[in-house]
């Protein structure tokens, strides 16, 4: 597997929360990139400005869906790897719009499946031993813990929503394409990402921007959900390891080691909060309980122990740390958010905080 500068890669989704961290992860690394994004509501090309002018990086304008496009992007750039990101992922608007994640996450999926096999038939016999398609799912499609245990990658598949089913069936056809057809495949599976450019309707950067709006904060049932965080720019850096150093065939869990219940993580969010943006009450005086949302599992947790002991990989980021300075990149980086504000974003559970 070529790495390094000598590395072409494509990266679905490039412009989106966690495939811009991949992106100015690699390009910083010297591959070079071809970011593929449709440029849906949640992807920005502003994600990626600090490394759009950087030699080898390249952007396509292009929905995983159009087989055409697709294929013309393979023979275009001649990639040495693909590592997929482009999915449909807020589990609200999967509540309100199934379809689309079907679209996007199943048929999508499939279409690069079959994009990518057909390039990598006919490279020859050194590239094509070489080759690489790496698909990265979440945690989701596991389902849900009780008090205790963690996921790991003999758990079964439980999916539980609409967009954990299909990002569990996107993993599937993965699965399939690599044992039909030969396809070097690696899926993996994270936790809860959190971080820069992280678009506004997830758990933290709702929580975020609501308090720096002066707006209540409202939590999903009691706020006991428990779920497992990762630092965005901790799973980039999992990710190229696993892309460059993984087993084929195989599926990593990856984790942040850092269990903690919705409450806890907001609470923490709003001491930060106090300190980078203080207002005339604690910002902690504005939480307040909803009723929860349908399907919400209850608790994730990641034994991350394989990728640890083959690959070495580790996070680095312990969650306080990662939160304040989060909190201080939105606090600092207003125009970025509020940029999106401009553009007429909207949700009508938008600001429930539900940590996935």
């Amino acid at each position: 597997m070529k790495a390094g500068p000598q590395m072409k890669l494509i990266v679905t989704g490039g412009a989106g929360f966690i495939g811009s961290a991949v992106v100015r992860r690699a390009v910083g690394e010297g591959r070079q990139v071809v970011n593929l994004d449709a440029l849906t509501y949640s992807a920005s090309l502003d994600n990626v400005a600090s490394v759009a002018r950087s030699p080898g990086y390249v952007f396509e304008h292009a929905d995983i869906c159009d087989a055409a496009a697709v294929a013309a992007i393979f023979e275009r750039h001649q990639p040495d790897a693909l590592m997929h990101l482009a999915a449909e992922s807020h589990n609200d608007r999967a509540i309100d719009g199934p379809i689309d994640f079907v679209r996007t996450n199943v048929l999508g999926t499939a279409v690069l499946l079959e994009a990518a096999r057909l390039y990598w038939s006919a490279l020859p016999p050194g590239r094509r031993e070489a080759f690489r398609f790496h698909h990265v799912s979440t945690d989701e499609v596991f389902g849900a813990l009780g008090e205790d245990g963690a996921f790991s990658e003999a758990t079964p598949y439980d999916p539980n929503s609409p967009y954990s089913a299909s990002k569990a069936g996107a993993d599937h056809l993965v699965r399939a394409w690599g044992r039909t057809y030969g396809l070097p495949v690696v899926i993996t599976n994270c936790a809860n990402n959190y971080g820069p450019f992280q678009f506004p309707e997830k758990l933290i950067p709702t929580v975020v921007v609501r308090a720096l709006e002066g707006k209540t904060i409202p939590v999903y049932g009691d706020g006991r959900q428990v779920r497992d965080w990762l630092h965005v720019d901790d799973h980039a850096e999992a990710l190229l390891t696993v892309l460059d150093r993984g087993r084929l065939g195989e599926t990593y869990c990856i984790g942040g080691d850092s269990t903690r219940r919705n409450i806890e993580v907001v609470r923490m969010l709003c001491e930060a909060l106090d300190r980078h943006a203080p207002a005339n009450t604690p910002h902690a005086d504005k939480i307040t309980f909803v009723t929860d949302r349908p399907g919400h599992d209850f608790r994730y947790a990641i034994d991350a122990s394989k990728i640890r002991d083959e690959l070495g990989w580790a996070p680095r980021t312990p969650v306080p740390q990662g939160l304040d300075e989060t909190v201080r990149w939105y606090v600092e980086n207003q125009a970025w958010w509020q940029a999106i504000r401009d553009r007429g974003f909207a949700s009508e559970r938008q600001g429930l905080s539900g940590g996935g």
